[in-house]
């Protein structure tokens, strides 16, 4: 008994600095994702490290949390998403009607529908496109599922060729 109780107090101290590590790339990676829901997504991982601090909440407890903050973050990947907010700040924010394609696409549309654009992820910035015009209301539709489920138009952008590295030529 005496030394499972022993194992148990290794095995939360190898845990904790696993599950900090975890969190730092979960933070990590919703500022160098696609910006989407970030008010949302910043809040769950603030959340989160309050938690890590707190010793009245059980190791099993922060993982689990943990473990579904990753869970909520993997399921952005396969989802369709229309949501309303505001793009931009102070003077020049706009409400606009945004459409979240998995990862693969963030678009907006402004509520008169006079303005379009999307996230390019290259260049960190919204570029006004309104040749996406219809996609994106079609896309509305399908999202708000009065639409039947259908291929999408969206700006991809085009694979870029890599230097090879030494283990591939191998």
């Amino acid at each position: 008994m005496q030394k499972q109780l022993a194992e148990i107090d290794v095995t939360a101290r190898e845990v904790m600095p696993l599950m900090q590590r975890m969190l730092e790339t979960l933070d990590r990676f919703v500022e160098l994702d696609v910006p989407f829901q970030l008010e949302e997504r910043r809040k769950r991982v603030a959340s989160l490290h309050e938690m890590m601090g707190r010793a009245d909440v059980s190791i099993s407890e922060k993982y689990r949390r943990l473990i579904e903050a990753y869970q909520i973050e993997t399921e952005y990947g396969r989802t369709l998403e229309a949501y309303q907010a505001e793009l931009g700040e102070g003077e020049s924010a706009k409400t606009v009607r945004f459409l979240r394609m998995g990862r693969v696409a963030l678009m907006y549309q402004t509520m008169d529908g006079k303005e379009t654009g999307y996230w390019d992820a290259a260049q960190k910035k919204w570029i006004v496109d309104d040749s996406y015009r219809s996609a994106v209301k079609h896309g509305f539709d399908v999202a708000d599922k009065v639409g039947a489920p259908d291929l999408l138009t969206a700006p991809v952008p085009a694979p870029v060729a890599t230097p090879a590295r030494a283990e591939d030529r191998s």
